[in-house]
Parts: structure tokens; C-alpha cells; sequence
């Protein structure tokens, strides 16, 4: 028995299949919910803050007509998952599912949603909780909602789906996160410009158990390959194996130099700039005035700084090929 998962690409080796004993696991990890390890052991993913932001506003709107206890989503990597919510006289809510990533310090976190019929459109109002720039980015204006693209549309489908079920032309829908801005404090977000609240994220809608997959398994795969290309995150993933056909395509996350080694210093290492340039070089931002390798991009010199960089870390590592990419797949440095 085979299994692909549906969100990465990846077959897992027959042997882990059949390693896994639990058939009720199996099909969460044929299902996309679940990754499975080499002895069997099958560890749950968990929603992100943008699939549990949809839930929340989807329960609103659905309650307009009668009470709600889940609701389906559509996430951006295509799946449609029943994620539990509840809703009732216009307002929703859904607490974040972590799955067994045990790291995550948003998990169980209330997101909540109020729900209004109006007579046409749909308006989505980002509230207390919710994080907003506090200077400009490439891609985000100082004041805008700290909500990914990816997210919104995740919002807004699930919003419009429940308008479409219960036939409303307009609904204008609030959402907050009450404990938001104390959570927010405790991430990264007061270090990249971001304040008085969480992100809601999620490129895949999904949130990987990082702590124990990223293990042996990950890393053994590398080994086993004399072609491995490393990337830190979805884009990555999905660009590169677009990029390098017939490559053996591996994500890392931050574990970088673990999955170096592994590759004997002898890889590709393909993904968005900003883990990698401070992985190649700590001090990049030192003296730039830049909070954030995203805000350095900005510059006027990014080219300089991005070639300039590629250039030293080859020399540092010869036998290492660094590409770097942006969010649309387009390759902005080559090391090569």
C-alpha cells in the first residue's frame, strides 16, 4: 500500500507504511492531516492562524440561519478540512489546533467573528488581536492587518462559500483575537515590525509538527541522495521542485546546517532570502539599518548585497549552491 501525501508531493517508503499498524492513522496521513515517521509513528499536523481565522468568520455567517458546531475550509493547499467551530446568532469562534506540534505558542488560542448581513459585497474587518506594520515592507504598507495573502484568501473563500449556502448578497464580518496582543508579544513579531497582535498566517493552512518530524527520517533522506536540494519553507518547496526536476527535494526549516552536513556539504540550498542569508551570514543586517532581511531588499544596493553575499559563501563552501528566490518562484541570486 502506497501513500502520497497530498500536501508536499512526498511517497512514503512502502516500509513506513507498513510500519504503521493504526489504519485509522493511515488515513489521516493518505488524508493530508497527519505526516508519517520511518517507524511507523504518525504525528498529527494542526491549523494554522489563517484556517482557524476562516473557521472563526465562516461559523458567523452560517450562524445567521442556526446554530454551528464545525465547518468546512478550504485551505490553500487545496484541501477541504472540517475544522471545529461554533457559531451562533451571528457570532463565531474556533480555538487554534496545534496537532502534536508541541512549539506552538498560539495553540488553543480563541479567535472570534461577528457576522452582519448587508445588502451587497463582502467586507472583512481585522480587529483588536490582530497584529499591524508598524513600517513599511516590500509587501505590506505601515498600518495594514499582519494577515499573508495566502490567509485572506482563505478568509474570504470560507465567508463566501457560507454567503453563497445561505443565498445573502453582502455580509460584513469582524474578526478579533482577544488574547492577541499578549501572545504577540511573546513571537518575533515586535522584532520584524509588527504590533498589538499575532500574524495570521499560513502558505499551506496547515502547521507541520517541526519538532519531532524534522528528525532522522528528514535527514536520512538526505543522506540517501546524491542530488538533494534543502529548503527552509512551502514557497521553497514548491519552487524548487519546479526549479531542479529530478532533484531530491527536502524540506528543513531553520535545521540548515543539520541537513548540510548530512549532505556531506555537498547540496543545493534553494528558498526565500531571508532564513538563508542569515544563515550564510549572521551579521547581514549589521549597520544597514534594517530590521529585517525583508526591509533589506528594499534597498538600493540589495542586488550588490545579495551577489556579494552568494560570492563569500561559495567561497566558504565551494562545494554548496545557494539560490535564492522570491515569493512568485523568480530567482534573485544564483551563486553558481
Amino acid at each position: 500500500m502506497s501513500i502520497r501525501d497530498p500536501v508536499t508531493g512526498y511517497e512514503y517508503p512502502d516500509e513506513w507504511v507498513q510500519a504503521c499498524t493504526d489504519t485509522h492513522a493511515r488515513e489521516q496521513v493518505a488524508d493530508g492531516l497527519a505526516v508519517l515517521t520511518s517507524d511507523g509513528t504518525v504525528l498529527r499536523r494542526g491549523f494554522t492562524t489563517g484556517t482557524t481565522a476562516a473557521a472563526a468568520c465562516k461559523a458567523a455567517v452560517l450562524s445567521l440561519r442556526g446554530p454551528v458546531s464545525s465547518v468546512v475550509v478550504t485551505l490553500p493547499c487545496g484541501l477541504r478540512c472540517e475544522v471545529q467551530a461554533e457559531g451562533r446568532d451571528g457570532s463565531g469562534s474556533a480555538k487554534k489546533y496545534a496537532g502534536d506540534y508541541t512549539g506552538d505558542i498560539t495553540a488553543d488560542l480563541l479567535f472570534c467573528a461577528e457576522a452582519t448581513e448587508t445588502a451587497s459585497g463582502i467586507e472583512v474587518h481585522p480587529g483588536e488581536g490582530i497584529g499591524r506594520f508598524a513600517r513599511t515592507t516590500p509587501r505590506y504598507h505601515i498600518g495594514d492587518a499582519a494577515i499573508s495573502p495566502p490567509s485572506w484568501e482563505t478568509i474570504h473563500g470560507a465567508i463566501q462559500e457560507a454567503a453563497d449556502e445561505l443565498h445573502l448578497h453582502g455580509v460584513t464580518v469582524v474578526l478579533t483575537i482577544p488574547d492577541g496582543a499578549e501572545i504577540g508579544k511573546q513571537t518575533l513579531n515586535p522584532k520584524v515590525g509588527v504590533i498589538g497582535g499575532i500574524s495570521v498566517l499560513g502558505s499551506t493552512g496547515l502547521v507541520e509538527p517541526w519538532d519531532d518530524h524534522l528528525s532522522e527520517d528528514v535527514f536520512g533522506r538526505i543522506r540517501r541522495t546524491d542530488r538533494p536540494v534543502l529548503t527552509t519553507g512551502r514557497v521553497g518547496l514548491r519552487y524548487a521542485r519546479m526549479l531542479f526536476p529530478g532533484y531530491e527535494v527536502v524540506l528543513v526549516g531553520k535545521f540548515m546546517e543539520k541537513g548540510i552536513e548530512a549532505a556531506g556539504g555537498s547540496a543545493i540550498l534553494c528558498g526565500l532570502p531571508a532564513l538563508i542569508l542569515k544563515f550564510i551570514n549572521p551579521g547581514i543586517l549589521d549597520g544597514t539599518g534594517y530590521a529585517t532581511v525583508e526591509e533589506l531588499t528594499m534597498s538600493e544596493n540589495w542586488t550588490d548585497l545579495l551577489q556579494q553575499n552568494l560570492a563569500d559563501y561559495r567561497r566558504q563552501m565551494p562545494e554548496m549552491r545557494v539560490v535564492i528566490i522570491d515569493r512568485e518562484g523568480r530567482v534573485q541570486g544564483d551563486s553558481q
